[in-house]
């Protein structure tokens, strides 16, 4: 096994130098002693029984496996775990406490198909040196604009580890280190409610600006990302072709987009692809801002912080990435195969998000969990505008260890409502994730689009 080892005094207890000048409230706990530099706590939790329940963060995981390179799918470092125990419709409300109300709404709706195995927690989310570093740098000088539509003093990473705000937290989210570049193709279906799909392949490619060496909201142009998605099948839907370029501040200049459509065989802007919008090929199953399961300017929210809570979330969802598991093995009516999953004990980020008053959205109510380890988004429950509980999204993160990082390989969105569902980031032997592909800023102009939509 080929170790990769990231320099981990800045966040052990009794670090020295740059973290002891970052403290939280008075007498309380310490950037890089009792709190990681993306402000998890560092400790395990309870006492007695509970002990070990979630264990301590001793670093993460960033060891390479002999052999592994980059285009091969990343093998399960965890493989050897078993569940420890299985949440079905039997027994779910003796676990209630630790789940969302909309997971539990999951086994209400699927009492007799919907499980969750939970296995053993490993707190392997990690990040490069330099990205703990750019947090605890973070910690002293970020702050939100005057608006809450952006952000200022900050570089590569999450801008505020020990947040104050729930937009403070959505912001963590957004700006969260997930590697420079990224390019992939991914298998996305909307089953119907007896299970049928069809499968609709994707490729997409992403240059993470603000998250380059180097970059910070001082000196990115105001470019958080710019995106490129094109799908491939079938073909009733190939040839569409979109790229975007993602704001810092969404108030300073929106969201740029431009479209190719391949029946006009030209392209123009796109300036819809935002907010409760559908999504690319989605079949109305989910919106254009829950991608990556918030994206775009909070604008139309209320953000209320809600605290940090334990909770039983996705982590370590090898499985599903494995590229030897058929889709027809994953995809069934209702929901993905649980035995497929895999679910852990975690502590989480809580933040519930309202509709603000004269503005509008498909969803009136979003509660949302993030990993407090990482910022990845794991559970989101989405509220229709009578209260009741529509959809629920989940993503199951691995660890991308050759970067590292903790990040969504497979997300979904259940519709409690028309028993529906859209699964997206399917992949298959020959298709993965790919961290090492060479991304210029011109590859993701309108000319580019066009060249891509004659190709």
């Amino acid at each position: 096994m080929l170790n990769r080892k990231i320099v981990l005094g800045l966040l052990l207890l009794g670090a020295i130098g740059l973290v002891a000048t970052v403290p939280s409230a008075a007498d309380g706990p310490e950037l890089g002693k009792e709190l990681t530099a993306m402000g998890a706590i560092q400790a395990g939790n309870g006492s007695g029984s509970k002990a070990g329940t979630i264990p301590p963060w001793t670093g993460g995981y960033n060891t390479i496996p002999a052999g592994w390179k980059p285009g091969d799918h990343y093998v399960d470092p965890f493989a050897s775990d078993k569940p420890l125990y299985k949440i079905d419709g039997e027994n779910y409300q003796k676990y209630s406490k630790f789940l969302s109300a909309g997971q539990v709404a999951m086994f209400e709706r699927y009492p007799d198909s919907w499980y969750m195995n939970v296995y053993p927690s490993r707190r392997s989310a990690c990040y490069p040196e330099d990205i703990y570093k750019a947090a605890l740098e973070n910690a002293e000088t970020a702050s939100l604009t005057a608006d809450g539509n952006g952000v200022k003093d900050c570089r590569r990473t999450s801008p505020f580890p020990m947040p104050k705000s729930g937009l403070e937290v959505l912001w963590n989210h957004m700006l969260r280190y997930r590697g420079e570049v990224m390019a992939r193709t991914i298998g996305q279906v909307a089953p119907t409610p007896d299970g049928s799909f069809v499968m609709v392949r994707i490729e997409e490619q992403v240059m993470w600006r603000y998250n380059r060496e180097g970059m910070s909201s001082a000196n990115s142009d105001n470019i958080l990302a710019k995106f490129y998605q094109g799908v491939i099948s079938p073909p009733r839907l190939a040839g569409t072709k979109l790229h975007v370029h993602e704001s810092l501040d969404q108030a300073q200049e929106p969201r740029k987009a431009w479209v190719y459509s391949a029946g006009l065989r030209r392209v123009r802007r796109a300036p819809q692809v935002a907010f409760d919008n559908p999504g690319t090929a989605s079949d109305g199953q989910r919106t254009n801002d829950q991608f990556d399961m918030f994206n775009g300017s909070p604008e139309r929210y209320d953000w209320k912080l809600i605290g940090r809570q334990e909770m039983i979330v996705p982590y370590n969802c090898y499985k599903s990435h494995n590229a030897e598991v058929d889709p027809d093995q994953m995809i069934r009516a209702g929901h993905l195969n649980p035995d497929l999953l895999r679910y852990e004990h975690h502590r989480v980020w809580k933040v519930e998000a309202t509709v603000k008053s004269g503005t509008s959205h498909l969803y009136a109510k979003r509660v949302m969990h993030f990993d407090e380890d990482s910022w990845q988004p794991l559970v989101v429950d989405q509220y229709d505008n009578s209260g009741k509980i529509w959809r629920v999204s989940e993503a199951y993160p691995i660890v991308y260890y050759d970067i590292p990082i903790l990040y969504d390989s497979l997300l979904a969105h259940y519709d409690l409502q028309n028993g529906r569902y859209l699964a997206i980031g399917f992949n298959a032997p020959g298709q993965v994730e790919r961290f090492d592909v060479t991304l210029r800023d011109k590859d993701f102009s309108p000319a580019a689009l066009s060249r891509r939509g004659r190709r």
